[in-house]
């Protein structure tokens, strides 16, 4: 059975949250996915849906990058959540930069 041929109908917009450590990234995140899901352009993400690696569980922090993806009537988003701290913040810019 062959593929079907994906067709971008609206704009793409690439989404990051970073910032410090316990502010909020990952609630954020959790929150447009909820928010979006109601008016169906999105599957509601919890936060420790978001946060699913045990270690993550356990020390109630963001290790990895999780990708969430979600559209409004206009735009499809692809959003990345990083973890705060600083290493990770530094080497996501640099990625992010070239």
């Amino acid at each position: 059975m062959a593929k079907e041929k994906f067709e971008r109908t609206k704009p793409h917009v690439n989404i990051g949250t970073i910032g410090h450590v316990d502010h909020g990234k990952t609630t954020l995140t959790a929150a447009i996915t909820m928010t979006l899901a109601e008016a169906g352009g999105a599957t509601a993400k919890a936060y420790d849906e978001i946060d699913g690696a045990p270690e993550e569980k356990a020390r109630g922090i963001t290790i990895s990058t999780a990708h969430v993806e979600y559209e409004t009537e206009n735009r499809h988003y692809a959003h990345v959540d990083c973890p705060g701290h600083a290493d990770y913040v530094k080497n996501m810019i640099t990625g992010a930069a070239q």
